[in-house]
């Protein structure tokens, strides 16, 4: 091994030097200039972002352990944006809430470690790296789920997701236990040519699929996802919603598609049983919620069985599709998670009723959370239509029209309850509105970003060309 094999895992070098300088500056900067970390994480997250987009070659490190391809590379970048929208939306809640608690740098810590953990789980070439990238990304982000520790609820959320946690890992850790021992092997590979249909393979692979279910928030495995959301800070939730189960999403479209591509007839049943519970269970249950981090909550899980959809197809359209919807999904979620955040630290106000008469007193936060919530529900000309068109296209590729059938109802249901939401900021007169404020820098170029990516992913489909064609490297 030289240096220049070394450059194949620039990302995670790059990130893990980010960590070692905000450790130094912690220990260095001078209690009354904490603030200036904020601004120096940001900054260097954005440059390993702008430096994530060079080109890298494909090839694989420490005996096919860890592997990168130009899909894998892509990912990562599309991660990367999350992440930078994500700390932009959060800078003024660290500031003014956490700083004074002195635990800003490590919120930044963490929350580079858990991304750290993503990066080795998608360029996992066998299962004990995908393993190691599971436990590196799921730890850190359960501390930050109890990081306001001046609320019962928040340490409440924290110790529901460590126990969710270690729970679907250890029936992952099983899982990986019987492929290993009917195969012989860990890596991706081998077990891809060893895999038969034998009672213990089946079970393995169900195992497997039910462990990393618990990170998506798949039906039955998603009981942990709203209390977790709700009492985790807004910022935490977000990234469980956008970039923890956009990774969660591309690796089991990794293993489902490359190792377990020969068990296709096996897992597209259970994939095609979960995909409808997902979707109705999530629907149905948004639409009692009334608080506003609940009710994202169950918009994930129902937009977690529409990705289903894409991985049913099993295939280079089905690749693509995944890819395309979670880059779409990952700006929506993010516009409308800004929004609440936003609202929240000015007024500590989380209820969908708190927004009555909202674009009387704040139009533009209005006019952003409902491009967010129309881009959620797949309504044209804006991105989340082309997102869900796509993966109904390739569902149907595959034969499963009564699925596609489902799946549109569901979207009528969904159009429903965002449309609550949209009435009460747009039609209702609230008795006491949320009154006018101004965001600051950070938080306004962190919304427009997603917005941005909102109109521009469907207005500029040809982005799915050019995914389509990096598919090739999974089929």
């Amino acid at each position: 091994m030289n240096f220049s094999s070394l450059l194949l895992m620039r990302q995670e070098i790059a990130l893990l030097a980010i960590i070692l300088v905000l450790v130094i500056a912690e220990i260095f900067i001078p209690q009354n200039r904490k603030t200036s970390i904020v601004h120096l994480a940001i900054f260097l997250f954005g440059i390993h972002t702008i430096v994530g987009f060079f080109e890298i070659e494909e090839s694989n490190l420490f005996g096919g352990m860890f592997r990168t391809n130009h899909l894998i590379h892509f990912f990562k970048n599309v991660l990367n944006i999350g992440v930078l929208i994500l700390l932009l939306q959060s800078a003024d809640w660290i500031k003014e809430k956490i700083m004074n608690q002195n635990k800003g740098s490590e919120f930044f810590i963490l929350l580079f470690s858990s991304l750290l953990g993503i990066y080795f789980m998608i360029s996992a070439g066998d299962f004990l790296m995908f393993y190691l990238g599971l436990e590196l990304s799921t730890l850190p982000i359960a501390a930050l789920a109890a990081y306001e520790t001046t609320k019962r609820i928040s340490s409440e959320s924290g110790i529901k997701l460590i126990l969710s946690s270690a729970f679907a890992s250890g029936i992952t850790l099983f899982g990986i236990s019987m492929l290993y021992a009917t195969t012989g092997s860990i890596y991706f590979s081998e077990v891809a040519q060893m895999l038969t249909s034998a009672d213990l393979t089946l079970l393995g692979v169900v195992l497997l699929f039910a462990g990393i279910s618990f990170k998506i928030s798949l039906v039955p495995f998603h009981f942990w996802t709203a209390d977790v959301y709700e009492g985790a800070p807004i910022s935490v939730a977000s990234y469980l919603s956008v970039i923890s189960k956009g990774a969660a999403v591309f690796i089991l479209m990794i293993l489902l598609f490359t190792v377990l591509q020969s068990l296709v007839h096996f897992w597209e049943n259970i994939i095609y049983v979960i995909a409808i519970a997902t979707m109705f269970i999530g629907n149905l249950f948004a639409l009692r919620q009334e608080n506003m981090k609940r009710f994202l909550a169950f918009s994930s899980i129902a937009q977690a069985g529409f990705i289903l959809l894409g991985l049913i197809g099993g295939s280079q359209l089905g690749t693509a599709t995944v890819v395309y919807f979670v880059l779409v999904y990952i700006f929506s979620n993010l516009a409308a998670f800004g929004v609440v955040q936003a609202i929240s630290l000015q007024t500590n106000k989380e209820n969908i009723k708190d927004y009555e008469g909202l674009y009387r007193t704040n139009p533009n936060l209005s006019l952003v959370l409902m491009l967010a919530l129309f881009s959620l529900a797949g309504i044209p000309p804006v991105a989340g239509f082309f997102g869900k068109f796509f993966l109904f296209t390739a569902a149907a590729s595959k034969g499963f029209y009564f699925l596609v059938f489902l799946a549109v109802v569901n979207v009528t249901i969904s159009l429903y309850y965002y449309l609550l939401v949209v009435r009460a900021m747009f039609l209702r007169k609230g008795d006491n509105p949320i009154p006018f404020f101004r965001n600051k820098i950070y938080m306004r170029i962190g919304l427009v970003i997603t917005v941005l990516g909102i109109l521009l992913l469907g207005i500029y489909s040809p982005l799915y060309d050019y995914i389509y064609e990096l598919s090739s490297a999974f089929n």
